[in-house]
């Protein structure tokens, strides 16, 4: 079942890329020259790239961010991970573009609203994907493990947080 669920995975993250790997040129056409970069990584591999932080991050130092493929503060296609140690809690935020995230590793608990709410969370295990649309208030947490989630989107994006008091990085 487990390779299962990351053969899922798999599939939804080289379709999600397919259809994000288009850069657009001056005038928001696609760029039909523009390739997505070659990027194998085993599982032990991608666990080993150091985070990298940046735009499209929680803030939060619990939330470990690690870019894959891009930059999510340029225009074009990008892929994060996000690496989100046990017992995390991330407020009520939004980011500039859509964004799509496949749970790679662990249990992420997500929910949509403008304010953290846990009766809101659903359970996402291994093979889950959610969305996190344009500028629609979302959050998350972990439970007793770590979490591992890829998210992939078109920069630039950012984060921004409903209430600017639970923004990490102003603590």
């Amino acid at each position: 079942m487990k390779t299962l669920s990351i053969a899922i995975v798999a599939a939804l993250a080289v379709g999600r890329g397919v259809a994000l790997a288009q850069s657009l040129t001056a005038n928001g056409v696609p760029d039909p020259s523009a390739k997505i970069p070659n990027y194998m990584k085993t599982v032990k591999e991608w666990q080993a790239v150091p985070p990298t932080g940046g735009p499209g991050s929680s803030g939060s130092s619990k939330v470990q961010v690690v870019n894959l493929i891009g930059d999510p503060s340029k225009p074009g296609m990008y892929v994060q991970l996000l690496k989100v140690a046990p017992h995390v809690v991330i407020q009520a935020h939004h980011h500039a573009s859509d964004r799509t995230a496949s749970v790679l590793q662990g249990v992420m608990m997500f929910g949509y609203g403008p304010k953290f709410d846990s009766s809101k969370l659903k359970v996402m295990p291994v093979g889950s994907v959610y969305t996190e649309p344009s500028g629609s208030p979302h959050f998350a947490a972990t439970g007793d493990q770590p979490a591992v989630a890829e998210v992939t989107g078109y920069g630039p994006t950012d984060t921004v947080y409903e209430n600017p008091a639970d923004d990490p990085t102003k603590k």
